[in-house]
């Protein structure tokens, strides 16, 4: 039984942006037993600052390669399979694929350069074998069609939905497809009714928990800076949601990034 809680999806470098301490965001994620920290790329290009950061004593910092999907424009083209494993094969410190997807809220005119990208990070999943982080704002029929297709074709491709916040259909297709699904600070505002619903549903087995720093700062929080240390209230937000200990929240969705982020050592306090 694991006692010490994942922020499975954090951006350090945005937090520090915005006037934070490293050292002070990793002695207060230590304060509310927040031990492992997974540190998300945005920009392949811009990866150094991603990899730089250092694990404290108390605190493990992972990270991961990808583009999100609104990086992408006719200047910047998605990075192609090979370019991906080839960071991959030079530092074993990164765990998992992404972000990347898929987002037809922000921009529609670089759809099809969002698909390549979005497929170019799920073929390297299938080469490496490390899972992939997946960003999906308003996109739900063109993310089934495109999991269902690799993931039929690649039944141990690894996949993770982050910060969940999309239709009861896309919840279903991932579960019943073995999709991870993580739930971030979201699941505590007052008008996350549809989201509350979905997670009493999602099994625990499935789930996973993230802040999604600097953004979302959880209910009661709102207008704060988000942290890796308020992890802490999703736990207990979802416990609440499902009827159980947080220390049962703690230990399956613990349990599941280590399931999923096998590169991730287990780290012991």
């Amino acid at each position: 039984m694991y006692n010490y809680i994942v922020d499975s999806h954090c951006h350090l470098n945005l937090i520090e942006d915005k006037g934070c301490k490293i050292s002070d965001i990793l002695d207060n994620a230590a304060k509310f037993n927040v031990r492992i920290i997974n540190n998300i790329c945005t920009d392949i290009d811009n990866y150094n600052k991603i990899n730089c950061y250092k694990s404290s004593v108390d605190v493990h910092i992972y990270h991961t390669i990808g583009d999100h999907p609104c990086t992408l424009n006719n200047e910047r083209l998605p990075k192609n399979k090979d370019d991906i494993i080839n960071f991959i094969n030079n530092d074993p410190n990164i765990i998992g694929i992404g972000e990347t997807g898929l987002d037809y809220y922000h921009d529609k005119n670089f759809i099809e350069l969002q698909k390549k990208s979005f497929i170019n990070h799920i073929m390297a999943a299938c080469d490496s074998q490390l899972p992939v982080i997946i960003h999906n704002r308003e996109s739900d029929d063109d993310m089934i069609d495109i999991l269902k297709y690799y993931k039929d074709n690649n039944s141990n491709l690894k996949l993770l939905l982050h910060c969940f916040s999309s239709s009861k259909k896309l919840a279903e297709f991932a579960i019943n497809m073995g999709i991870y699904i993580s739930i971030s600070g979201i699941v505590t505002f007052k008008n996350a009714s549809l989201l509350q619903e979905i997670v009493k549903y999602i099994p625990l087995d499935l789930l996973l928990v993230e802040t999604d720093s600097p953004y979302l700062s959880p209910t009661p929080l709102r207008g704060r800076i988000n942290q890796p240390c308020n992890t802490k209230y999703v736990v207990d937000y979802i416990a609440m949601l499902k009827n159980v200990s947080r220390e049962t929240i703690i230990s399956e969705t613990t349990r599941n990034f280590h399931n999923l982020f096998s590169r991730a050592q287990n780290y012991d306090v």
